[in-house]
């Protein structure tokens, strides 16, 4: 099974680009991806409402796992809708730091995220732990840096040492070592498999996954386990 972390519908509003829960689920078939946790671009762009009523349609639909998106530029919206997804059942919300412009100095992103984790909410970040990561830290936050480099993989180790909720996307780690080195310094249980089908290559991040160093065992838990295990499933 192979489950992508970083599954998106709607319009994209900076772009122009448009992928439906139907497309995406065409996409996922041809790339023999199972399904993932998926967001409403909507509820990240202006309207989380209507957006998160959607991810909540197309997961039902597609057996996929919903997400909360929320708008960081009205924090106190934001809160409520963790609030209420959390007291619904949902374990996963989406920061969009990047896509709406919030930095990783502004108090409203570490307010967020120690709010998110007394609800026992994994929070999916636009981010990685160079731009936001020591916003979160400190906070018992469980956390899936959605765009951490290969660049950067090293100071992901640092900080999962001193934050064991702390994961990276697999989509921006594509250099020959980087899953393997994790995996050694921290363990497989840090990398949930992420390639952003659709609006992303996900082909390049299968190849990485077929091609990887980890046993049987690790590229389990990075293909889907460690997201079950994230979102309340089984592993």
């Amino acid at each position: 099974m192979i489950l992508d972390c970083d599954l998106l519908i709607g319009r994209d509003i900076t772009t122009g680009r448009r992928q439906n829960a139907a497309d995406l689920r065409a996409r996922l078939a041809a790339a023999g991806i199972d399904g993932g946790a998926v967001t409403g671009l909507r509820a990240l762009s202006y309207d989380p409402e209507t957006g998160n009523r959607e991810a909540d349609a197309a997961a039902r639909d597609h057996g996929w796992t919903a997400v909360c998106g929320v708008d960081l530029r009205n924090p106190v919206d934001a809160e409520s809708r963790m609030e209420a997804a959390a007291a619904g059942g949902a374990r996963l919300v989406r920061f969009a730091t990047t896509r709406q412009g919030i930095p990783g100095t502004a108090p409203r992103l570490r307010l967020l995220t120690r709010r998110a984790s007394a609800l026992g909410l994994t929070i999916l970040v636009e981010g990685s732990t160079r731009s936001v990561g020591l916003a979160m830290m400190g906070l018992g936050a469980t956390v899936i840096f959605l765009d951490q480099h290969f660049y950067d993989a090293g100071e992901f180790i640092l900080a999962a040492r001193e934050e064991p909720g702390f994961h990276a996307s697999t989509r921006l780690l594509g250099n020959p070592d980087a899953w393997e080195t994790i995996a050694e310094h921290v363990g497989a249980e840090r990398l949930v498999f992420g390639a952003r089908s659709g609006w992303s290559e996900e082909h390049s991040v299968l190849a990485r996954l077929r091609s990887s160093g980890l046993d049987a065992a690790q590229r389990d838990l990075v293909a889907a386990g460690n997201l079950l295990r994230l979102s309340g499933g089984t592993r």
